[in-house]
This record gives structure tokens, sequence and C-alpha cells, in this order.
């Protein structure tokens, strides 16, 4: 146990004395992080490039203890070789984050380097081998296991956001797979986590608010990489049937912000890689929060995650279900305390009649597209733009095409206020449709309505032929055509009738 003590410890002395004064370096180098008023508020310009002393202390807690006469020495030779595994792995993710902290990488240029990180460790033997107590297919393992770790660097980088926060959750998170690593009686994964525990508790000494050094890439993506790496040795041993997921809820609050940047993005149709003020401590800030309070506030959740954590570890199988509905419904709980936009119109999206209505109008349009592209007349054209408009749940409709004007009310108007949607085809040609206020959410399809028309009808318009009038194939049969010659048996010389056949065409029949 006290080589445990004395990693942590040794760790934490270590990264105490460094952090200060890699501090005054990285002023004298000028590898600051400059406020910029839109997503970084600090007051004046802070050193970053946490991650140097973090690393430091880390790798040198280890090597005092080889050099130290103590018995525990020996015993991390023994497990020696298996931490070592990941030296490349961790050497190449913490160059990605030092790099981006100094020359500063397109986002790109980052997700290539923790990939190629994530590789090196899969090929030292840290390997997602079952999800949820199934054992998954061989052929799974590489991109579940590079998925997992390049999500896990990215989680802890997107939320470090305010002083001292993902320090604060990174120790939450290093302290619940240290207990999970000894209560399984797993060394080598104890010996790994305690300095990283030691390491997070100095550096928080300076990171939490108000912060005088910040984490930076170097930082959030080395402790997010090792966390992922230290989770799935932890899965790999873990005796429940639900393993995967106890390091998951050590990280809660890290992957959940994660993905929630990544379902709120694609909702509102931003790039996925895109910055933006929506993370889980900006809405908490916007509520009016201190970012001190902020930081309290989530490191209590990661504590909370961390308890059910260590609980999902240790319960029987069938309890460990019912540790993860528990777990499931305090995030959904927590999720919607948040009160995101982006969800709560896509569950009412979902649970309303707008996918039907969206759905119909799809189909309104294209027979709407297929009976514009067969129209010959203004009258066709006003016969199905008046079908879809009271599909669409216009109010009414008007048209005037080529000199012809046709209206029609669907519905009687309303004291209430009306929309218009006016779409010009010429100076003189328009399509014009309303519907009340209070019924426009109901209108669905209405750009792709406008935008049909606007393209379609208007290079259309100059083909259009007098309702009325006949087909100008009709007119050309007409024009060609012979004249009858009525057949008589009457002598030579008798006269016969001849009738134009223009004369046994009734325009208005074949207009019906």
């Amino acid at each position: 146990m006290y080589a445990f003590l004395f990693l942590a410890a040794v760790s934490l002395i270590l990264c105490l004395i460094l952090t200060p004064l890699c501090r005054k370096l990285f002023v004298y180098a000028g590898w600051l992080d400059h406020p910029d008023q839109a997503r970084k508020f600090h007051v004046h310009a802070i050193p970053r490039a946490g991650g140097i002393p973090i690393a430091i202390a880390y790798v040198g807690s280890f090597i005092l203890l080889l050099l130290s006469p103590l018995h525990a020495g020996s015993m991390l030779e023994q497990h020696l070789i298996e931490i070592s595994r990941l030296l490349p792995a961790v050497a190449l993710i913490f160059a990605t984050g030092l790099l981006d902290d100094l020359m500063g990488l397109d986002a790109w240029q980052k997700l290539l380097g923790q990939i190629a990180a994530a590789l090196a460790a899969y090929s030292g033997g840290v390997q997602v081998l079952g999800v949820s107590g199934f054992q998954i297919e061989s052929w799974w393992t590489l991109p579940l296991t590079v998925a997992w770790l390049v999500g896990c660097s990215n989680a802890f980088n997107l939320i470090d956001g305010i002083d001292g926060l993902a320090a604060g959750l990174g120790l939450f998170a290093t302290l619940t797979i240290l207990t999970g690593a000894l209560l399984q009686g797993n060394l080598a994964l104890a010996l790994a986590t305690a300095p990283l525990a030691g390491a997070l508790l100095g550096f928080l000494r300076y990171n939490f608010n108000p912060a005088s050094i910040f984490l930076g890439d170097s930082g959030s993506l080395l402790v997010g990489f090792l966390l992922g790496c230290y989770g799935v040795v932890w899965s790999q041993k873990s005796a429940t049937l639900l393993a995967m997921t106890a390091p998951l809820m050590a990280m809660a609050v890290p992957i959940l912000d994660v993905c929630l940047s990544i379902a709120r993005r694609f909702l509102r149709r931003q790039p996925i890689f895109g910055a933006d003020r929506g993370h889980i401590h900006h809405r908490l800030l916007d509520r009016g929060l201190s970012p001190r309070k902020v930081a309290l506030l989530l490191y209590a959740a990661g504590g909370l995650a961390a308890l059910f954590s260590i609980a999902q570890s240790l319960v029987h199988s069938r309890l460990s279900a019912v540790v993860l509905a528990s777990f499931i419904a305090c995030a959904w709980i927590f999720v919607g305390r948040l009160e995101y936009v982006e969800f709560s119109v896509a569950g009412k999206v979902l649970s309303g009649g707008a996918v039907r209505r969206l759905v119909g109008a799809h189909i309104h349009l294209r027979n709407l597209d297929a009976s514009l592209a067969g129209a010959g007349t203004p009258y066709d054209c006003w016969i199905a733009l008046r079908e879809t408009g009271r599909l669409l749940g216009f109010r009414q409709i008007s048209v005037h095409l080529r000199g012809e004007t046709y209206r029609e009310q669907f519905r009687p108007a309303k004291e209430l206020g009306c929309w218009s949607l006016r779409i010009p085809l010429s100076t003189e040609d328009y399509v014009s449709c309303d519907t009340e206020a209070e019924r426009g959410y109901e209108t669905a399809g209405t750009e792709a309505f406008a935008y049909l028309i606007g393209n379609q009808l208007r290079a259309k318009l100059p083909a259009l032929r007098a309702t009325g009038s006949l087909d100008s194939q009709i007119v050309a049969l007409i024009e060609h055509a012979e004249r009858p010659v009525v057949k008589n048996d009457a002598q030579p010389g008798t006269p016969v009738l001849t009738v134009p056949i223009l004369t046994l065409i009734d325009p208005k029949r074949i207009l019906r």
C-alpha cells in the first residue's frame, strides 16, 4: 500500500514545485492564453501548457521510486513492463497537445495525432473486448478502442472551459479508477493511476479559480487519454457483466458534455468540431453562477458519478442493471435541468405531428412538381397549386399567370393577424398564399413550396398557352389534315359533299 502512497505523494510534491517554475518559464517564453471576450473571459493573459509539469511529475515519481531503497521499487519493476507499453502512445498524445499549445494545430492535425496515439495504445494491449457484458467480434475491437480513446481525449479537452474544471473532474475519475483497481487487486493499474492523482491534486492548487496557469491541450488531452486507457484496463478485469459502463460513469460529466455537444451541433446543422458556448459549464454560467460555483457543482456531479461507478463494479450482475438505470435517470434529470432548446424542440417534433406534417408536405410537393411539369395552361397550373395550397395548410391562395387570375379561400379570415407569402414570377405574374399567425407552425414545407414554384413555374411561364386554346399539336394536326371525301356510287360528275374537319371538333369538349 505504501508504494501507492509514495507515488501519489512524490507526484504531488513534484507538481507543487514544478508548476510555478513552469509558469514563470511560460510567461518568459510567451506561451500565454489571451482573452478574446468571446469564449475566453479571463482578465489577462495566462500561461498554458500545464501538461508539462503534470507529465514531469508523473514520470518523475516512478523514477524516484525505482531509485529509492524501498521494497516497493522491486514491486514496481515487476509491473514496469506492463506499464511501459503505454509510453509510446502517451508520448504521441502529449506531443500532439504540446504542439497545439505552442504552434496551434488544425482540427484534422490534432485528430490524426489522437488516432495515432490510440493505435499505439491498441498495439500495447489497451483493447475494448466487450460492451455491456457482450463479447464483440475481433475486428470491432480496433475501431471501438480508437473511438473510445479519441472520445475521452476530446471530452476532457472540451470540458476545460473554466478554471479547475477539467483537472478536478480528472482527479475524481482517477481516484475512482484507483479505488476500483485496489478493490480488484489490479496492482499494475493502481500503480499507474496513483501518481496521476497526486499530479492533478498538485496542479489544481494553481489551476482552481482564479487560475494562474491553464492545462492547455498538452494537459487536457494527456489526462483524458490516460483515463481512457486506464478505464479499458479496468473493464478488462471487471467481474460484472456491464464492465465498460463503470469507467464510463467515472468520466460521466466530460463524456456527457461531448455527447451533448455533438448532438446539439447536429440538430443545429453546425460543424461538429466547431466551437460554441453551449457546453454544460456555459449553461450554468449563463444562469448567473460564478465560475467557482460551477466548478464545485460539477465536482459534486463527478463525485456522484464516481459513487455510481464503484457501486456498479461491486454489486451482483442483477443489481448492476439497477445501478445503471438509476445512473441514467440521474443523467436524464441533469440534462433536463440544463434546458437545451435543441433537445426540447427535437422532442416536440418527434412526439407531436410535425414529422407527419413534414412527410406529408414532401409528398404533396412531389405531386405538385409532377403536375406543373405536365401543365400546359395557367388553369392547369392553378388546379395543381390550389390543391397543394389546401393540403399544405394555407388559408387562401391567389395566382396570376399570363393575364389570368384565380383565387380561392379555404377558411374564413379571423381577427388575428395573418402572414403572407408572395412569390414573384415576372413583373406581373405571381403566386400568393397566406395563413393565420396562430396556424403558421402547421404550414410545413413552405420554403420548399416557394423554391419549387420560383424555379419550375418561372421557367415554364413563357411556354404556357392561354386557357381555352387548342394544344399546338392539335392545331398542327388540323392544319395538315386532308379534307374527308364522302364516297358515293353516283354517276361521274355528280357533286360530292366535303366538310372541313375543324367544324367537327368542339374545343370546349376537347378541353373538358
